[in-house]
């Protein structure tokens, strides 16, 4: 089973939580957003915690960009951010034969930013997933593999165990976005990339609790399962999601009842790195 952070590198309050999820309880990864407003911060961390499985974060939405604006114009706005809208942002890179370009020269750029951290790379995500877009995921395929890409995150949820742990609401597929993560997930395997067979975290995305996070745990299937969470030390700070209960995550990871169940199904929590 694979815990893992995201957003690893937004804030110094992100970074504080990811250690101390991961020294006193059952976080065993972090995705870091190398253009993070406290990448260094959160490097620095890594670099002391080595069992701590660190990947690329790769923002390509709803962010700022690596590279300087005027290199990827066709990317970014006025004040050289990324769209904060998906579906048009998906519709630029998919019919934008410049854009298309663009978004490989920065995708280049956050691995080689990775690169120069030294620390070993676990997987790779992207934020909001937006790596199913089939763009993205050519661009993945084509520059991955060259700074050592062995694993890829498959944002499929099985809705139907959230169906029987939460009986309070109804859970349905995503009709829109599965479809693109299975073709992510056939195209990953085919030239022998990791996935995870499983990821929790969609549907409680930012309200993943003790008590959910404990009946994922007993409930758990067979194969390579992925949770993945939003901790911080408080839910305001620079770049807070309002949607998020990020020390509501913390709390879950630091459980002593959500330890103890995983301590008492017997699954050791790594990463990719651990599965490959």
């Amino acid at each position: 089973m694979i815990v893992t952070a995201d957003d690893f590198g937004l804030s110094r309050e992100v970074n504080e939580a990811v250690e101390v999820a991961h020294t006193r309880g059952i976080l065993s990864a972090a995705s870091l957003m190398v253009n993070g407003a406290a990448a260094g911060d959160a490097i620095e961390r890594a670099r002391r915690l080595p069992l701590l499985r660190v990947g690329l974060h790769l923002v390509l939405v709803d962010g700022v960009p690596t590279l300087p604006p005027d290199e990827i114009p066709d990317l970014v706005d006025d004040a050289g951010c990324f769209d904060d809208d998906l579906g048009r942002a998906g519709r630029k890179i998919f019919f934008d034969a410049k854009a298309r370009q663009q978004l490989a020269l920065e995708i280049g750029a956050q691995f080689d930013a990775f690169k120069a951290t030294g620390l070993p790379l676990d997987h790779v995500n992207a934020h909001h997933h937006f790596h199913v877009h089939p763009t993205v995921g050519s661009h993945l395929f084509a520059i991955g593999p060259r700074y050592g890409m062995r694993a890829l995150r498959v944002p499929l949820e099985p809705r139907a165990m959230l169906n029987r742990i939460d009986r309070s609401m109804s859970y349905r597929r995503d009709w829109q976005a599965d479809p693109w993560a299975r073709l992510l997930r056939a195209r990953a395997r085919r030239r022998g990339i990791v996935t995870n067979d499983r990821v929790f975290g969609l549907a409680w995305s930012g309200a993943m609790s003790a008590e959910r996070t404990n009946a994922l745990l007993k409930n758990l299937p067979a194969g390579v399962t992925e949770i993945y969470t939003h901790p911080a030390m408080t839910n305001t700070f620079e770049g807070a999601s309002k949607q998020c209960d990020y020390t509501g995550d913390l709390a879950a990871l630091i459980s002593s009842d959500v330890v103890a169940q995983l301590r008492a199904i017997g699954v050791r929590a790594g990463g990719y790195s651990d599965v490959a």
